[in-house]
């Protein structure tokens, strides 16, 4: 064999680096075991925190050493094999960049009426639209006002220099996309900064392309309201005077008696003040301490309280509303946490807000105080604000911002600004002697210290009672800058640490049961080129894992499920060659000859396989999204692997086992395999009609189904929440869903097991077109409620607090309307494209049209059949969704199909090559008998690892599986059945004799 000695270098090198980068893999998952059992206690609870604090204190820490070279933790997670988030647990977001706020302010704020309304009518169009919002607004501008220019709107001084009232149209639009795409671009560097800094591991922030929206993978977090905190922050830091609450008492007293005046009308002259709270002397002894110790100081700020407020005459009234009722405090307005609802919906009224001065807002503190009788304690600022509601100052000066400790060691926050930034600082400080500052964040008070002295040089030291992790978020939001528009949460997933432990568990077995029944057929049935099969396909597994590794790339459920496929399929090319083999030496060719002749007739029938198969990959990665993206890598690194390993691995061991002709060194067959499905020659032409009808019959049922009873869509496709349930004890799923349907008014709800008696997963429309944080809570507390009222179960926040009457929610997801329809389209645009590709690659191969046809015709057959499929066990009783995993699993399909077919049509190609007087339908057949041991042995091979997928992979990759399972037995059928029968009729008009069958 030529260039042996070239493969055996390249197969050590890439063993030898795939070696290296996984043993960083090895090495992390040891310390992480290690951090494990230092967090577990007696009982065997994990204490995650404690978990993390271990892990944390060995993060620069050298921990390996190899060949000399010290690798500290953080430089081992770097390198290490990456598990997705459903082997392991954490938080999937995609964010949506809001371009609304940046029209408005690109316009500068304008209130038109009309403007505004173009702005509302393109947000609703763009739920079940797939054009840009910009393009959208377009449209509702025109519609608004036809007669005019946006150059009305836009020409501000601001953008004097950009916009005059001359612009036309088309450069304004110009401008207002290249604004958004900035602004999506400068999210995107910011967030990659939050996430930098957050403090997980093997964070990973995408953006993707022409969408305006970006991706998060955050593994292991068991915070997700803090990530949502984190990353739909707007970051708006402003500096805003205090109004104290001697200032604004007649607005106050005024707001008193229109509440008042509405209550006596409502309860008959009832008095409210039965509902005042009283505040005893030793808790306001306490507060005032607490408040006292609260007054937040910067640099050269007084401790001293200048304002000498007092609500006595207030709070003395006969008749007050909850505004003075629920006040725990002689100072400003303080309240009780509990209380917060009802004082929002007070001070949230327009007519309220109408009582009190003029650029004036009301805002609560960032966080309560806490009594020592464990009563939660929220102060409620009055704030002036400059004309238009504009800050004093706001956070794009602020050039450095770090976590720090003030003088008695309380977590503090360093910060520091630019030269415009100090110079407009100390004109603030100076101007607000004896005044408090509120330092503002999204609308939030973090801090209020009083001025005592001009500040300036622009460094402060921000206090605020801050814990170490609120002071580090802080600095990292300060920072990072602001955003320039708010962030939406348009898709997320939630994935619980024991479903990605017990995800983990199912794709191991599933890799190994899959492996070890492979190893023995494969023995079984070719003997020793069996074992050198094999050889090859533990190559290729560990070549798929180190390559992975070595870029960077996740290993998901998905990309194991690519590997348990591979394995199957990476034994399609031994299978070609070594029956390739067996038919050269039946033909009387000695050993050497048989071998060489093997391999050579076998290659391109192997590359044909490779390259379509490749091809679908390709282009699943190219339009995927998700977890089929780590899919498609894995599936095209294992055909990479598998053709190096099968071809030329497998030639070298073949080769050097078979010198001199040697026989008893080497052989592909077993008594048992030595003459089986040898000399067939069925008709497999004359049954084409009835295989016509046959499909049609089944094709026609599952469309007349999918019509009338429809498939079951996941929230991928359709929008919604879907909820993983866990319970302590067996729940009956129909009595559920009555009482889910009673509490989810007017929305679709599907209740079904997920791999457990006691685990259900809950899917609903309900909001489906809210994506906000408050849908977010609404939809789950409904599901919580109608769950608890079913069962007479308690909902507890995590699996370790679980008893015997209790559930949780171990895991959840969210996808928006319109990302619903983006993955919607982009799978159906995934199976076009697809099918394009192969039909131009198999016209170029075969340079036949009917070939590239037929081919194309088999795939839609086989796409349909699995659809079908798909209908029919429905109706049986057995739902599978129909999701982004399903479309992988449609398009591996598709290049298994073309694989199977490629073989037959390569061997048809090689027979109409030879001058024979053979007729169409005899070369066809006879092509078809002659690959139909491979087609079965194939198929075989990977219908039994897909079977063991389909047990044991698990609730995730049980319509995956299920769509293979079919689709491999159809596309073994259509190769057979349908692709070549096509071409053959197709191929009636060719100069060659037709023989009717």
């Amino acid at each position: 064999m030529k260039n042996r000695g070239f493969i055996v270098f390249m197969t050590v090198i890439v063993t030898l680096l795939c070696i290296y980068y996984l043993s960083f893999t090895f090495v992390s998952n040891g310390i992480k075991d290690d951090a494990t059992a230092y967090a577990t206690d007696q009982e065997g609870n994990i204490n995650y925190s404690q978990r993390q604090e271990y892990l944390d204190s060995v993060y620069n820490v050298p921990v390996y050493n190899l060949l000399g070279a010290e690798f500290t933790y953080k430089e081992v997670q770097d390198m290490e094999l990456n598990l997705g988030l459903d082997l392991q647990g954490g938080m999937h977001v995609t964010l949506e960049v809001s371009p609304v706020d940046i029209i408005k302010g690109l316009s500068g704020n304008n209130e038109d009426e009309g403007f505004n309304q173009a702005l509302e009518t393109a947000k609703e169009r763009q739920k079940t639209s797939q054009n840009s919002f910009v393009d959208l607004f377009y449209q509702a501008f025109q519609e608004e006002y036809p007669d005019k220019k946006l150059s009305e709107f836009f020409a501000t001084s601001a953008n004097r220099e950009r916009i005059s009232f001359q612009t036309e149209d088309s450069e304004v639009m110009r401008i207002i996309r290249s604004e958004v795409d900035d602004a999506i671009d400068r999210s995107f560097e910011i967030l990659r900064t939050r996430i930098d800094r957050f403090g997980t591991s093997q964070p990973n922030i995408q953006k993707l392309e022409n969408t305006g929206r970006i991706q998060i993978e955050l593994p292991g977090v068991d915070n997700p309201e803090r990530v949502r905190k984190l990353l739909q922050g707007v970051a708006k830091l402003e500096f805003l005077q205090v109004v104290e609450v001697n200032e604004v008492s007649d607005a106050l007293g005024a707001a008193n008696e229109l509440i008042v005046e509405e209550q006596k009308a409502k309860q008959s002259n009832e008095l409210v003040s039965e509902d005042a709270t009283d505040v005893s002397e030793e808790e306001s002894a306490d507060l005032a301490d607490l408040l006292s110790e609260d007054e937040t100081d910067t640099t050269a700020v007084a401790e001293g309280d200048s304002t000498d407020a007092s609500l006595d005459s207030l709070e003395n009234a006969q008749n007050v509303s909850p505004l003075f009722s629920l006040i725990r405090s002689q100072y400003g307005l303080v309240y009780e946490v509990t209380d917060t609802a009802k004082i929002n919906d007070i001070i949230q009224r327009e007519d309220v807000q109408a009582l009190f001065p003029r650029n004036t807002r009301l805002i609560w503190d960032v966080k309560p105080r806490k009594l020592d009788d464990g009563t939660e304690l929220l102060e409620l600022y009055v704030v002036r604000t400059l004309r238009n509601n504009q800050a004093m100052l706001t956070g794009e000066v602020i050039n450095d911002a770090r976590q720090t400790f003030d003088q008695v060691g309380q977590p503090a926050v360093d910060m520091s600004m630019d030269a415009t930034g100090a110079r407009k600082w100390a004109k603030i400080t100076r101007e607000n002697i004896n005044k408090r500052i509120a330092i503002v964040l999204d609308n939030y008070v973090y801090s209020a210290p009083n001025v005592n002295v001009e500040i300036p040089n622009g460094k402060s030291i921000i206090e605020g009672n801050f814990t170490i992790e609120e002071a580090k978020d802080l600095a990292n939001i300060l920072k990072a800058g602001s955003l320039p528009a708010p962030t939406r949460i348009v898709e997320e997933a939630i994935i619980g640490p024991t479903l990605g432990k017990e995800a983990r568990a199912q794709g191991i077995i599933s890799i190994v049961a899959g492996l070890a029944m492979v190893l023995i057929f494969m023995v079984a049935y070719y003997a020793k080129g069996g074992l050198i099969a094999n050889i090859a396909l533990v190559f290729n597994i560990f070549f798929i894992l180190g390559i992975l590794a070595q870029l960077n790339a996740a290993l998901t459920l998905p990309g194991i499920a690519g590997i348990v496929l591979t394995i199957g399929m990476s034994i399609d090319a031994n299978v070609l060659i070594f029956e390739r083999i067996r038919e050269e030496m039946r033909g009387g060719s000695p050993l050497l000859k048989a071998i060489s002749a093997g391999y050579s007739k076998a290659y391109s029938s192997i590359v044909d396989a490779n390259v379509t198969t490749f091809l679908t990959g390709a282009i699943l990665y190219w339009l995927g999204q998700g977890p089929v993206k780590g899919f498609a890598i894995t599936l095209m690194i294992g055909i990479a692997c598998s053709f190096f390993s099968a071809v030329f691995i497998t030639r070298v061991i073949v080769s050097w086992m078979s010198k001199k002709g040697d026989q008893s060194k080497i052989s592909f067959a077993t008594p048992f395999s030595k003459n089986l499905l040898t000399n067939i020659s069925a008709n497999f032409m004359s049954k084409r009609k009835m295989a016509y009808i046959g499909s049609g019959i089944v094709i026609v049922i599952g469309v007349v189904l999918m019509v009338t009873k429809g498939l079951t869509f996941g929230v991928d496709f359709t929008g919604g929440r879907s909820y993983v349930v866990r319970f302590a004890d067996q729940v009956e799923t129909t009595s559920l869903k009555v009482a889910l349907d009673g509490t989810l008014e007017d929305a679709g709800t599907e209740v079904k097991t997920y791999g457990a008696n006691n685990i259900l997963k809950v899917t609903t429309s309900y909001l489906v077109n809210e994506e906000s944080t408050e849908a977010d809570n609404e939809v789950k507390s409904k599901i919580i409620d109608g769950i608890a009222q079913a069962t007479g179960m308690s909902y507890v926040e995590t699996e370790s607090a679980m008893g015997d009457n209790d559930f949780t929610i171990s895991g959840s997801s969210k996808v928006g309307a319109t990302i619903a329809d983006d993955i919607r389209n982009s799978s159906q645009e995934s199976v076009i494209f697809a099918l394009i590709a192969i039909f131009i690659y198999i016209l170029i191969r075969f340079r036949r049209w009917q070939f590239g046809l037929g081919a194309v015709v088999a795939l839609f057959h086989d796409t349909l059949f699995v659809l079908s499929a798909f209908a029919i066990a429905k109706l049986l009783g057995f739902s599978f969704e129909i999701d982004q995993v399903f479309i992988a699993a449609i398009l591996t399909v598709i290049g298994y199909s073309i694989n199977d077919t490629v073989v037959v049509f390569d061997r048809i190609r090689e027979t109409l090559g030879v001058k024979s007087k053979a007729s169409n339908v005899e070369t066809f057949n006879m092509a078809i008998n002659n690959t139909i041991s491979r087609t079965l042995m194939t198929s075989i091979t990977t219908l039994v690892v897909i079977l063991i997928l389909f047990i044991f992979g698990g609730e995730v990759l049980r319509g995956f599986s299920f769509a293979l399972l079919v689709g491999i037995l159809v596309g073994t059928y259509s190769s057979i059945f349908i692709a070549t029968p096509v071409v053959l009729d197709l191929a009636k008009g060719s100069k060659k004799k037709q023989v009717e069958a």
